[in-house]
C-alpha cells in the first residue's frame, strides 16, 4: 500500500516506521532537520528495551509524490485542515484520509478533502514519547481502532487492518466507531476545560464541589448530546468514572491546561467543540459547552503579560 504520515511527532514517527515494514511510505514533516534525520539515520524506536530503527521516506514537500492509496493525520487537530491542504496531491478519487487523533468530530474536516466513503476514523491505545531528533520511546502498545461512517463498499477495512497486523499492530474493526470515540471523550470532556480555565491539576475536580459540577453539567449535556445521536451512555457510571479518574490521576495535567499555560492554541474545538458541532447537528441546547470552548478561546487571544 501506498501510504503518506503527516506529522512525524511520537505517534506518526512509530506508525510511519512500522508500516515502512511493508508498504511505500512517506513521512511528511514541516521540520527539515527532523526529515534530514530520518533519511540519513532512520528512525529509532525504543521498543521492548531494545532499540529499533526503521526507514520510512522523509519529506518537507509532497510536490512531485504520486496520489496515495492511504493518508494518515497525526498532527495536532487544529493544524488538520492546514495540513491536509497544503498537501492537496496526495490526495486522489481513491485516496482514503484515516484520523486516529485526540477527541472527535475530525470528520468534519476530512469531509472536505474527500467523500464520507473515504474517510476512516478510530482510536490507539500506543504510546510514544519524543527522546531526541527521530529518537521515540514506543510504550503501552495496545489496539488500533478503525471504523467508517458509511459503508465500506470497497472493503478498505479488512485491507488496512490486514496491512496494520502484518507491520505489527492489533487492528481491529468496529461496526459503531462513534461509540468507542464518544467513550473516551465522555471523560475527556469533564476534565479536560475545566482544569484549563481553572488552571488546576486533575485531583482538583473531585475534591472541590464546585469545579464537580461544573464537570456534572458538561457530562449530562454530553450524555444528552450522545443520546441524541443513537449512542450509549450511562451517565452515573460515567460520572462514577470522572471522578475516579481525578482521584486516580491527582497530579495530572490535561492537554488543554497544559497548552494553555504554556501560551499556545488548544485542541478545544474537538474536545469540547465537538460536543457543541454535534449538538448543533440533533438540534440540542448545550450551554456549558458553549461557553467553555469561547472562554478557552479567549484565554488563547489574551495579550501577552508585561
Amino acid at each position: 500500500m501506498r501510504i503518506a504520515v503527516i506529522g512525524a511527532g511520537a505517534m506518526g514517527s512509530i506508525y510511519g516506521g512500522h508500516l515502512a515494514l511493508h508498504n511505500e511510505v512517506y513521512l511528511v514533516d514541516t521540520n527539515p532537520e527532523v526529515v534530514r534525520t530520518i533519511n540519513e539515520q532512520g528512525i529509532r524506536l525504543e521498543e521492548g528495551g531494545e532499540d529499533h530503527i526503521y526507514h520510512p521516506k522523509a519529506v518537507t514537500d509532497t510536490s512531485g509524490l504520486p496520489e496515495m492509496d492511504l493518508v494518515i493525520l497525526f498532527v495536532k487537530a487544529l493544524f488538520s485542515r492546514a495540513a491536509l491542504s497544503g498537501n492537496r496531491g496526495l490526495i486522489g478519487k481513491d485516496t482514503y484520509l484515516l484520523t486516529l487523533q485526540n477527541g472527535s468530530g475530525h470528520e468534519d474536516i476530512l469531509g472536505e478533502f474527500v467523500p464520507v466513503d473515504h474517510i476512516i476514523i478510530g482510536t490507539t491505545e500506543d504510546q510514544g514519547t519524543i527522546l531526541g531528533m527521530a529518537h521515540i520511546r514506543h510504550g503501552g502498545t495496545g489496539g488500533t481502532n478503525l471504523g467508517m461512517l458509511a459503508p465500506d463498499t470497497q472493503g478498505m477495512l479488512p485491507r488496512l487492518k490486514e496491512t496494520m497486523d502484518q507491520c505489527g499492530f492489533r487492528a481491529k474493526i468496529h461496526e459503531n466507531i462513534q461509540q468507542l470515540i464518544w467513550n473516551k471523550l465522555f471523560v475527556n470532556v469533564a476534565l479536560s476545560a475545566v482544569t484549563a480555565v481553572l488552571n488546576v491539576k486533575m485531583g482538583f475536580i473531585a475534591a472541590d464541589p464546585c469545579a464537580f459540577a461544573l464537570s456534572k453539567q458538561l457530562l449530562h449535556e454530553a450524555v444528552t448530546v450522545a443520546h441524541a445521536m443513537g449512542l450509549e451512555a450511562d451517565e452515573e457510571h460515567l460520572l462514577q468514572e470522572i471522578k475516579e479518574t481525578s482521584e486516580r490521576v491527582p497530579d495530572g495535567i490535561t492537554s488543554i491546561c497544559a497548552d494553555l499555560s504554556k501560551g499556545r492554541k488548544t485542541e478545544v474545538d474537538t474536545i469540547s467543540g465537538s460536543v457543541v458541532r454535534a449538538a448543533k447537528k440533533c438540534g440540542i441546547d448545550v450551554p456549558a459547552h458553549e461557553f467553555l470552548v469561547n472562554m478557552i478561546h479567549a484565554m488563547e487571544n489574551r495579550p501577552a503579560q508585561e
